[in-house]
């Protein structure tokens, strides 16, 4: 898998293989492999105390290797079809009222990132795709932004993963703003940086480099929510960087943009991947589309 995958998807196989399927079942003859020893080992994680979904990661990984031994010839059948693999519910990520959009940003006036923030509900990109951009992405006269490439967890640039991501678009006027003034600060940044290290990057740490995604998120973004009063110690409650992007489709949505649009803007493959990520933002949808109806029918 390893040069037909990303590196990160690569890594998360890897990992599962190794911690969970090969202490496991890996001594086994491939021919003695049953849907009963499968079966046995999910219940086994699960009784661990792995989730639902980490399991269900771990099916997936062991589908598609025993899916490859029937191609290559070396088993009939794949055993693991004959196992149903544990349901889980996907947690949904909260978006931001606007009220609490606008907290958000006034808390982050003045920060060396409040550009990275605006720009992410302001576009809806991905947090790697925001890491990604350079300078040469944007043009603020013309006020537009092209995605390029997109700055993985493990540090390494990629390009988009879908055709779909790679897209150019249109800023808001407050957006073109915010990246003026953070081309400014960022100037002045590099020039009383002892060492800097350029790359371009319009969000790179403080020395030039690539950010790393988890400094991101606690050092910078966790900071700024605690800040705006809106970080909360239930799991369940808390808002995330992802949690931008859900915002900014929330917003458009809101105000009846259509769906085909935000499909463009986010990068997504499909119009269907957005309706079946975001028809539930609104509770309020099911009661616009009866009104609908009602002023077309009478």
């Amino acid at each position: 898998m390893r040069d037909t995958v990303r590196r990160s998807t690569y890594v998360r196989y890897e990992g599962l293989v190794r911690n969970h399927i090969k202490p496991a079942i890996g001594r086994m003859k491939l021919k003695g492999l049953t849907p009963t020893h499968v079966r046995s080992l999910y219940r086994k994680k699960l009784d661990s105390g792995l989730t639902p979904r980490s399991v269900n990661y771990i099916h997936v990984t062991l589908h598609k290797a025993l899916a490859q031994a029937v191609l290559d010839g070396l088993v009939p059948r794949n055993v693991s079809e004959g196992v149903k693999a544990p349901q889980f519910h996907k947690e949904e990520v909260k978006p931001l009222s606007p009220t609490q959009v606008r907290i958000l940003l006034s808390a982050a006036s003045g920060d060396r990132l409040e550009a990275l923030y605006v720009l992410a509900i302001h576009t809806g990109l991905r947090q790697g795709e925001l890491l990604g951009l350079k300078w040469t992405d944007v043009d603020l006269d013309a006020g537009t932004l092209s995605v390029q490439r997109s700055l993985d967890a493990d540090g390494t640039f990629k390009p988009p993963k879908r055709k779909k991501s790679r897209r150019t678009m249109k800023l808001t006027l407050q957006a073109v703003e915010a990246l003026r003034l953070h081309r400014k600060r960022q100037n002045e940044e590099q020039l009383k940086a002892a060492k800097w290290e350029d790359h371009g990057l319009i969000f790179p740490n403080r020395v030039g480099k690539p950010m790393d995604h988890n400094n991101l998120y606690h050092r910078d973004f966790k900071s700024l929510l605690k800040r705006a009063g809106l970080w909360s110690e239930d799991k369940d409650k808390r808002f995330t960087f992802h949690s931008l992007r859900h915002t900014c489709v929330t917003l458009l949505v809101s105000k009846n943009v259509h769906p085909k649009i935000i499909q463009e803007m986010l990068g997504h493959a499909t119009i269907t991947q957005t309706m079946d990520t975001y028809s539930h933002v609104l509770p309020g949808m099911g009661d616009v589309a009866a009104s609908a109806l009602e002023e077309a029918l009478t």
